[in-house]
């Protein structure tokens, strides 16, 4: 018992550090984790402790880190890492988030060269990119985005990039720089059903996060778009439905729904643990609506298993346009 005080007395100073903005709300315990929902350590596996090497000789950000994946054991072992460009630092404030919200610093133009020098060194096929949300910047941070794009471009041109990016709210000609930088995935994740959306994403709009995938997918038709949810915040599954729906006016290709897990005390509380039968049905009724591809699991999250995903997403295209499927 006196350990648990003390690990909760630590996340609370933790939480202080990295979400001041949140320091004034009440605290939200957390909940002990269902047994379907807990992985390993990543102890002493010798790919993990290189990955994560790599990262710091490159002074690299990742989203696994400053989020706290719980796949970064399995992710890092299998030297796959998703990076976080432009920074540590978020201009917004979600309940969800564990990424630290304050005044970012200025861009780091070295980066990309940087980002594209870690995937040649790890020999990724497929990549993922992400970023923290840059409002303080006149384009959302789109230019660097594209920049990073074509630094990977160069150094390695067999490797298919997947990004995931802000919403760009009043950041005209922003998703058009980003677009026409020729990613293979544009993802830009709803988090939530629209109701929650004041509370969980007070600075993001459902509806222009709807309207950038559609936008994406209208710029350029041949780009796969993919978005995702987080369960457990409250949602019912009528809107759960309702959000698939949206996704498949707007013409999304892949839709990942994942557990929300609550990185701190003061971040929202998880309303329900949802459980793998669950995650079943919703990837059935998923497949019923027509996606190419759907990842549900308690574990799903927007990176997990991207490579692998990204190749059977193609494949089904392929086979739909053949008709074969």
């Amino acid at each position: 018992m006196a350990q648990r005080i003390v690990i909760n007395h630590q996340r609370e100073r933790e939480a202080a550090m990295r979400h001041p903005e949140k320091a004034h709300r009440p605290d939200n315990p957390i909940q002990r984790k269902p047994d379907w929902i807990r992985v390993k350590a990543p102890g002493g596996n010798p790919a993990y402790h290189e990955t994560r090497a790599l990262m710091r000789e490159h002074k690299l950000t990742t989203v696994c880190e400053e989020a706290a994946c719980p796949n970064i054991g399995e992710c890092w072992s299998k030297r796959h890492a998703t990076m976080m460009i432009m920074g540590e630092i978020c201009t917004r404030a979600c309940a969800f988030c564990n990424v630290t919200t304050g005044r970012p610093h200025p861009l780091d133009h070295d980066e990309p060269q940087r980002v594209a020098e870690a995937v040649a060194t790890l020999g990724l096929k497929h990549v993922v990119l992400t970023s923290v949300d840059r409002d303080d910047l006149p384009d959302g941070g789109a230019q660097h985005f594209a920049r990073v794009i074509e630094a990977i471009r160069e150094t390695s041109p067999g490797t298919t990039i997947e990004i995931l990016t802000p919403d760009f709210l009043r950041k005209d000609g922003a998703l058009e720089v980003v677009v026409q930088a020729r990613p293979d995935v544009f993802n830009h994740n709803i988090e939530t059903v629209p109701r929650l959306y004041p509370g969980i994403r007070p600075g993001a709009r459902y509806y222009q996060s709807i309207r950038l995938l559609d936008e994406a997918k209208r710029l350029d038709p041949s780009l796969f778009t993919k978005s995702g949810l987080m369960l457990g915040l409250g949602e019912e599954k009528a809107e759960v439905g309702q959000v698939m729906d949206d996704f498949r006016i707007a013409d999304v290709d892949f839709i990942t729904l994942g557990q929300y897990l609550q990185p701190s005390v003061k971040h929202a509380p998880v309303r329900h643990f949802v459980t793998p039968n669950e995650f079943a049905d919703y990837a059935a009724w998923a497949r019923v609506k027509g996606f190419l591809q759907i990842s549900a699991s308690p574990l799903t999250r927007s990176s997990y298993h991207a490579d692998r995903d990204f190749a059977e997403l193609r494949e089904t295209r392929l086979r739909r346009l053949k008709g074969q499927d």
